[in-house]
């Protein structure tokens, strides 16, 4: 038989919502001001009313079923659209608990975080900000499940996409800053006294930044149109990792300059200009429409915009 959606409770789609959220049964019930086994029950009548299993458990809280995955787009978007056609633009930051989850590499968050709890401790916000790490170059995943409610980065392909696309994207984006990529090293590496000409460059051993973990980048790419390869020695995901390593090797790294100051050991590198034609570094938050209205959402954007601002 069919559910009877006449007689469904939207708090279990509240508690279904939240646990997706948080991967915890105990997680989930603190984000709603609940018992553990409050939660359990209404999850325990979801199920019955829908007539399907959505969650397992796990050794760390609880996974969901294929079902649950396919439905919590959904939810999440008729929640938004409920919440803000109640009270479209009743948030007081200082009254009102929330919690966000930001998307941003290791640098990216070195950078803003300080700024924005700033500003949350110095207003009395009652904002909770928890950042995931970015691991790619197009967060729409992320957005769309809604595992993260901000994306902070630089997404060249995705920008271009919802450019073409216009007020039909599903995805609206804001730009931060601009920056410029640039070839660190440690201050004594012989090629840190002087100019870097694109003959040091090759054949010197190379540190790659990959979200994917594939050792081929955007300096790959314009030294293959140039005829050149380089070898790269060692390929990590986090910025403060190549800060530490180049700090503290003969290898170089080409990063966004803005990321130097987050990784931590600036004052060990030396910077120098590279010596190919890259394009410029947009730093950009995206989020999804459906929070585009949303008073809270908007108020976290606008912190981030002051944080990036410096």
């Amino acid at each position: 038989m069919a559910p009877n959606f006449r007689t469904l409770d939207l708090n279990l789609l509240r508690v279904f919502d939240a646990t997706m959220a948080e991967g915890s049964l105990t997680r989930a019930g603190a984000a709603l001001a609940m018992t553990q086994p409050a939660v359990s029950h209404a999850l325990k009548r979801l199920r019955e009313h829908l007539g399907e299993e959505l969650f397992e458990r796990v050794a760390h809280g609880v996974r969901p079923t294929a079902r649950a995955q396919a439905l919590w787009p959904a939810v999440r978007d008729a929640l938004a659209a409920l919440r803000q056609s109640l009270a479209p633009g009743d948030f007081d930051p200082a009254r009102d608990e929330v919690q966000f989850h930001l998307g941003m590499a290791d640098s990216t968050a070195s950078l803003l975080a300080p700024p924005l709890v700033q500003a949350i401790e110095a207003t009395g916000a009652r904002a909770n900000l928890r950042v995931l790490p970015l691991t790619t170059r197009d967060p729409t995943a992320l957005l769309d499940s809604g595992q993260a409610d901000l994306a902070v980065g630089f997404f060249p392909a995705l920008i271009t996409r919802l450019v073409a696309q216009g007020d039909t994207a599903h995805l609206r984006h804001q730009r931060l800053y601009d920056t410029r990529y640039v070839c660190v090293m440690r201050r004594g590496h012989p090629l840190a006294g002087q100019p870097l000409d694109l003959a040091g460059f090759v054949t010197a051993h190379h540190l790659l930044v990959s979200f994917s973990g594939q050792p081929f980048g955007l300096v790959d790419q314009a030294l293959a149109a140039l005829g050149h390869k380089r070898r790269i020695v060692l390929t990590v995901n986090q910025f403060a990792t190549a800060g530490r390593v180049v700090s503290a090797s003969e290898l170089l790294a080409v990063l966004p300059e803005s990321f130097i100051a987050g990784m931590g050991v600036a004052d060990a590198l030396a910077v120098r200009e590279i010596p190919l034609a890259l394009d410029p570094v947009h730093v950009e938050m995206v989020w999804h429409l459906r929070r585009d209205a949303d008073a809270a959402h908007r108020w976290l954007r606008q912190q981030v915009r002051q944080a990036a601002a410096g």
